[in-house]
């Protein structure tokens, strides 16, 4: 069962879906700063508050942080936009590859049981010519 577990542990879908976890964790926080350090203050100083996070609605007793929710609305639009022309470049790169792929390509020399049958299969039509 060890040896079972040991296996599933290293099969290459689970090692590649590690990896992609870690890489997305890694790419989230650096588009978290992107909004929350860049874009957010850059559109904020046309807007005149230097930061979203701050802007609430007083409602009754409670508050609505809809800051907030607008700094994690740009954080996914950014994301977004880079998965669309990330994903837009790898299609665009697998077509040019299926593309270029297509040429002609050196083949494997014949076995030698192949090399024999083609004699075989001269003689035969030799002697059948007679």
């Amino acid at each position: 069962m060890l040896k079972e577990f040991r296996n599933f542990l290293f099969r290459g879908n689970l090692l590649d879906l590690a990896m992609a976890v870690i890489i997305g964790t890694a790419f989230g926080a650096v588009v978290t700063s992107l909004v929350g350090d860049v874009l957010t203050p850059l559109i904020a100083a046309l807007g005149g508050e230097p930061d979203f996070s701050r802007l609430i609605v007083h409602v009754g007793e409670g508050e609505v942080a809809y800051g907030a929710f607008l700094n994690a609305l740009f954080s996914f639009l950014v994301v977004a936009l880079v998965m669309f022309v990330l994903l837009k470049a790898a299609s665009r790169a697998q077509k040019l590859f299926a593309t270029t792929d297509g040429g002609p390509t050196d083949a494997p020399p014949p076995s030698d049981e192949a090399v024999l049958l083609a004699e075989i299969r001269d003689l035969l039509r030799a002697e059948r010519a007679r």
